[in-house]
């Protein structure tokens, strides 16, 4: 049986992992916008991954035997100062989808669910991944801030990005 509590956090988080992909998309449209076609594939990606991450959930809601309630998707901003601002922003939208996993796994261990609390460790390790992508890229972005030449060849280099 899946405790109604965790079945609405994990509803919840099916919306977040939704609000991530269209943020994403989002981003990569305002990259397209201002000739930055590497980024805006590298955002596109991400936002193909975060799709799948919220049909991970879906799945492992309706696995459970429980009803997956999808909510409402606020807009996502759609002018960015940069393609540093654009990655502060992945940054810390990646800061708090971890934080959200880890109140997701606190409650799975509350409630002494066992299969949530294996479902989740993908997640966890995965959100260290997409946080240290972000910062280095941030980081990256920061040191060739003031070389447009260096930012055209960056963004060559995030076009090259496989799935």
């Amino acid at each position: 049986m899946f405790d109604k509590e965790l079945q609405e956090a994990f509803n919840l988080q099916v919306n977040n992992e939704m609000n991530s992909a269209y943020l994403y998309l989002s981003m990569s449209a305002y990259c397209e916008s201002v000739n930055l076609p590497g980024t805006a594939h590298w955002l596109r990606l991400q936002y193909q991954e975060e799709m799948e991450h919220g049909l991970k959930f879906f799945d492992f809601i309706t696995d459970r035997g429980s009803h997956v309630v999808l909510r409402a998707i606020p807009q996502p901003p759609t002018e960015f100062k940069s393609a540093l601002d654009v990655f502060e922003r992945t940054l810390a939208h990646e800061q708090k989808v971890t934080a959200a996993i880890n109140q997701l796994y606190e409650l799975a261990l509350q409630k002494k669910d066992y299969p949530s609390q294996v479902f989740l460790q993908w997640f966890i390790t995965e959100q260290v991944e997409e946080e240290k992508d972000a910062a280095q890229i941030v980081e990256n972005l920061k040191v060739i801030s003031d070389r447009p030449h260096s930012i055209l060849f960056m963004d060559k280099q995030l076009g090259k990005r496989g799935k």
